[in-house]
């Protein structure tokens, strides 16, 4: 499997999750920290840790360290690939394939 098939695929695992997508959600109206975002989650630290890891590995969340709290919010340019990743994968002829991401079609 091709390197950047190995990169879109973590776009579309980090969507794949109910519990990631409630995240996401929690984080559309601004930065959150960890500890605000596992209580309603009703997730441990160690459940959480994991799930950021995928969102932020995917470039859809960013982080900052700030003391001993992580902060998570959303990444425009992780939006933008994505939303262009899922138009060209769905559109044929889009070359979706293309290392440097500029999905064209």
């Amino acid at each position: 499997m091709d390197t950047i098939h190995r990169e879109h695929a973590k776009i579309f695992k980090a969507l794949c999750d109910p519990k990631r997508l409630a995240i996401l959600e929690q984080l559309r109206s601004g930065e959150k920290c960890a500890c605000v975002l596992q209580e309603p989650m009703d997730l441990t630290q160690s459940g959480l840790s994991y799930h950021m890891k995928i969102l932020c590995d995917s470039g859809l969340v960013t982080s900052r360290q700030e003391g001993k709290w992580t902060h998570y919010r959303l990444c425009r340019s992780g939006q933008d690939k994505a939303v262009k990743l899922l138009l060209a994968v769905t559109s044929p002829d889009a070359g979706w394939e293309d290392e440097n991401s500029s999905y064209s079609g």
